[in-house]
């Protein structure tokens, strides 16, 4: 335990500014709110927070289109609320790590602007600029890749939309600047950052079109409608060749290099986790980024045993592989960009339970974990019924694409852009059972509309006083986890590799052996670990049940409930 970092041990908790806790009452998240939330989320138990942007921005991409590096967006409060939340969260023990948007600007920017103000200005060189179109290039967002700039009569390129133009890696004024900001935040003593898609830093330099036989637009059309084995593999295949010239092209590396050399710099081992799966970005181990997401966990409609084995033997051996056990894992299953657990790995009959079950699985495994807020409550997905409800722009670009270009019924359009919006995910975090859900006063309109769910004790409030609840079952879980060197640092050693019903394992340091077993089946299942030689002849001690046992030593042969997770510490091993 002595030998990990504090960003190995400690628990993320992602809060999206907007709609976490608005303190100055006008229907908008800002850092008063959060520096008032900040006892909840100590009494929660998490360690550390990752914040989405809290920048000055136009938010034609909620916040991911920056227009200032070094400043607070006046809607989230001042400098100065953000240096009192931050002295806040220091005093409680809790680290705090910043979004850091490195592909793009807000075309609001002063550099963008003076950029497309001339072709001999000082900052011409700072975007990616050209004459014509040279490809079919799409952007992610919203259709072409190339936007019309008539102040240079000149084509700007941005991978997301056209608010978002990329900047130019290559001129090292725009490297100096961007590390001038990085230092800004370092100096203010955040712990770290959140890099947003570093992917998209580069592009293809040949700028090789892609062949996909359509537009974006009618490729999320495709994707909306695709039902067979061999379209939906079509589908995968044509993501994947539209935008496979823009992602994941030499340079990225070098850049990472840079940046860690900078953290390196300061004291109180700042730390970089990238928006990325690749474990190459890990580099050797300490000279580039110090974690990157395990997406592929992510990457299925159900959560299961089947599922998280073939994972972890995967993700854990290329970790081992790859720089000689010094990367370290970190697992997620939600953030402001996909639609909420509870939801989307629920099966409309135990959502409940397989919550439970992931909130274990997340907790339990080997590597960092992060939650997303409102998780611990189970928040799940809102859709939305009117497009003028809608802020995410991509959603409502895709609206009106569908409706306009290829006649698709604005009813059924709804339905789809609610599918596909990430709305649904950032509703505003349901505090109390009263209008707004606590959010924000009663005769105030919340940015996004509250989920109506939150009448139906699915808040902050009415959970903390239940012993029963999704709140105090992510407490006792996270005390657990705190309390057992094996979960925080122990090796992962599976168990039971066939089992499709449960998912067995132990987590093992030199002072501490865990079992955790998680049964994803209705069934109650008898179980015996007899044979396993790191359970053998010992016996059980409990740490954490969700079933209501009265006894807390176990052999190690036992009746498992349906849906139940069990964590014991091996005892009496001889």
């Amino acid at each position: 335990m002595s030998a990990l970092k504090w960003w190995q041990t400690a628990v993320f908790y992602q809060i999206y500014p907007r709609s976490f806790a608005d303190g100055n009452g006008d229907g908008i998240g800002d850092f008063k709110g959060i520096t008032e939330k900040l006892d909840y989320l100590s009494s929660l138990g998490v360690d550390a927070l990752w914040l989405s942007p809290h920048f000055p921005s136009p938010n034609w991409d909620c916040g991911y289109d920056i227009s200032d590096y070094c400043n607070v967006a006046p809607e989230y409060g001042t400098m100065d609320d953000f240096k009192l939340f931050l002295s806040e969260s220091h005093k409680r023990n809790i680290r705090v790590i910043l979004d850091l948007v490195l592909n793009h600007t807000s075309d609001e920017h002063s550099w963008f602007v003076e950029s497309k103000s001339s072709r001999d200005n000082p900052k011409a060189d700072w975007y990616v600029w050209v004459d014509t179109p040279p490809n079919n290039w799409q952007s992610c967002f919203d259709g072409d890749a190339w936007t019309y700039a008539p102040e240079r009569g000149q084509y700007y390129y941005h991978y997301f939309m056209k608010q978002q133009p990329d900047l130019n890696w290559h001129n090292p004024e725009v490297k100096k600047a961007m590390w001038d900001a990085v230092r800004f935040w370092l100096d203010l003593g955040v712990d770290g950052f959140r890099l947003d898609a570093i992917g998209t830093i580069f592009e293809d330099p040949n700028l090789t079109p892609h062949t996909v036989p359509m537009n974006l637009a009618e490729l999320r059309r495709f994707s909306d409608l695709a039902k067979t084995p061999k379209e939906l593999k079509l589908k995968d295949k044509y993501w994947n060749d539209m935008f496979k010239n823009q992602w994941a092209q030499a340079g990225v590396h070098d850049l990472m290099k840079e940046l860690r050399a900078i953290l390196d710099e300061y004291e109180g081992d700042r730390m970089l986790v990238g928006e990325d799966d690749n474990i190459d970005y890990l580099g050797n181990g300490e000279d580039e980024l110090h974690l990157v997401f395990n997406f592929p966990l992510m990457r299925t409609d159900r959560i299961t045993p089947v599922h998280v084995r073939k994972n972890q033997k995967g993700r854990l051996q290329k970790l081992d592989a790859l720089i000689a056990k010094k990367g370290w894992p970190c697992n997620t299953l939600g953030n402001h960009d996909c639609s909420r657990i509870h939801t989307r790995y629920g099966d409309k009959m135990h959502d409940a339970d397989l919550a439970r079950l992931n909130a274990a699985l997340v907790l339990t495994m080997k590597g960092t974990p992060f939650l997303y807020n409102g998780e611990e409550i189970g928040m799940n997905d809102y859709m939305l019924t009117d497009i003028s409800q809608v802020k995410d722009t991509m959603g409502a670009w895709y609206y009106h694409a569908i409706v306009t270009e290829m006649g698709v019924h604005p009813d059924e359009a709804i339905l789809r852009t609610a599918e596909m919006t990430r709305d649904k995910n950032r509703t505003p975090m349901q505090w109390s059972n009263t209008p707004n859900a606590g959010f924000s006063p009663v005769n105030v309109s919340p940015w996004l509309p509250v989920n109506p769910n939150y009448k139906d004790e699915i808040t902050v409030k009415e959970q903390e006083h239940n012993p029963a609840s999704l709140l105090n079952y992510y407490k006792r879980l996270l005390r657990v986890r705190k309390g057992s060197p094996a979960l925080q640092a122990g090796e992962y050693i599976p168990l039971r590799a066939t089992e499709k019903d449960y998912f067995s394992f132990l987590r093992k340091t030199d002072e501490q052996t865990v079992l955790v077993v998680l049964n994803y089946s209705q069934n109650n299942l008898d179980l015996d670990f007899t044979r396993a030689k790191e359970i053998k002849n010992s016996t059980l001690k409990i740490l954490f049940s969700s079933a209501e046992r009265r006894i807390n030593i176990l052999p190690p042969s036992f009746k498992i409930n349906p849906f139940e997770v069990f964590i014991a510490e091996i005892v009496n091993s001889k």
